[in-house]
């Protein structure tokens, strides 16, 4: 191997977009001594919250989304034109090893100047269906990362794609219940529902969770129950305001960086189904309820969503952005699961079998190998299974 001991990632924009590639970033720099990396990043606050607690260069990229009004065009592309002479100037500089994308727009100004360069490329796909973003980008790169087999399909002939699962951090290889009850300061007597929104929260999910609580609560079917609630800030003072009229018990929090303890925690959850969301849940193994993020318009989640339904890991509440429609929708839900033991362990133990903890690893084996072998010019059509997944 030769070269500087840098490797740089390209992406953000969401805990989605960062945390996987950082698992990766963790396992590579147990490999290589010395191992330095630089984030090609975007300037939404997310990005510097979460990079701040890594050591890791970080970049602010101008890139923005495709726009959907023609009025908004030229902003986007000189958001682009600049993304990528920044990129292109500062590949050249340092001479990476390798460039991994975590998938999405803000992807592709380093990917396509790290081909330019002749710097080896991968991209980390890890929803079921590639958005725009990632099919364009898919023959541009020397391999591709998916999290499952369903994703085979979407990338055409030429692509390189390995079915490495997603990464996820450490923590979430080692779950540990009891302390994630007392991390939260739990009644270790009571079953626990994890409800949440993601990082930045989601307030349809929130309110449809207290329309269905005081249904439930009608029933006495909390009985046995408590909730963490992971609102967002925004809402958090709405949700506990919310638990506090219905006498519940819940432990609301706006954010929490230790997601791999209230997993460890729960016995059901609640959450959207963003790519690196189902990966915590199945690496741990919990079964779920999934509300899909609405307003994409390839309806991504849904579709991640379908894959944890087809094997028998999750049920699927629709987000309609209505709460007289998502309360008791969700509340029906629950209502059958909070009162099925036997089905709860039935869908525990798919959502386990489902689980790729060791994503992070198999990804950084690729990654030097691509280190080791240089760029290709084209890469031969395949798929390829590797670790668990």
């Amino acid at each position: 191997m030769t070269g500087r001991p840098l490797i740089a990632f390209a992406g953000g924009g969401s805990g989605g977009h960062l945390y996987p590639v950082l698992a990766v970033a963790e396992e590579l720099a147990t490999r290589i001594p010395g191992l330095k990396f630089v984030f090609f990043a975007t300037d939404r606050p997310v990005d510097g919250s979460i990079l701040s607690d890594h050591e890791t260069e970080f970049i602010r990229q101008p890139v923005q989304p495709m726009p959907r009004s023609p009025l908004q065009l030229a902003g986007f592309l000189s958001g682009w034109r600049k993304s990528r002479t920044l990129c292109r100037r500062l590949l050249q500089e340092s001479r990476p090893l390798a460039v991994l994308g975590s998938g999405g727009y803000a992807s592709a100004p380093a990917i396509r100047e790290a081909r330019r360069a002749a710097i080896p490329a991968a991209l980390l796909n890890p929803d079921a269906i590639p958005g725009k973003a990632n099919r364009h980008l898919g023959n541009r790169v020397d391999a591709i990362f998916a999290q499952w087999e369903e994703t085979r399909a979407y990338f055409n002939g030429d692509a390189v794609v390995h079915v490495t699962g997603c990464p996820v951090r450490p923590e979430f290889k080692l779950p540990d219940s009891r302390a994630g009850i007392e991390h939260f300061g739990l009644d270790p007597e009571k079953r626990v529902l994890l409800v949440t929104g993601a990082s930045q929260g989601a307030h349809s999910v929130n309110e449809a969770m207290l329309a269905a609580a005081g249904s439930l609560s009608e029933d006495g079917i909390w009985q046995d129950w408590q909730v963490i609630h992971l609102t967002g800030h925004r809402d958090e003072a709405f949700v506990q305001s919310g638990y506090d009229r219905l006498g519940l018990s819940a432990r609301v929090v706006g954010y929490t960086k230790h997601m791999a303890a209230a997993l460890s925690a729960a016995d059901l959850v609640v959450a959207r189904a963003g790519a690196s969301t189902l990966a915590e849940i199945t690496a741990i193994g919990k079964p779920s309820i999934l509300m899909p993020y609405p307003y994409h318009r390839d309806q991504h989640q849904v579709n991640n969503a379908r894959v944890l339904v087809k094997q028998g890991a999750a049920r699927m509440v629709l987000d309609q952005v209505d709460v007289q429609k998502n309360g008791p929708a969700l509340s029906d839900t629950l209502r059958t699961l909070m009162q099925d033991s036997t089905e709860l362990s039935r869908m525990d133990a798919s959502a386990g079998r489902m689980g790729t903890a060791n994503a992070a690893v198999a990804i950084a084996d690729r990654v030097l190998d691509l280190v080791e072998t240089g760029p290709s010019a084209g890469s031969p059509a395949g798929m390829v299974s590797t670790g668990e997944g």
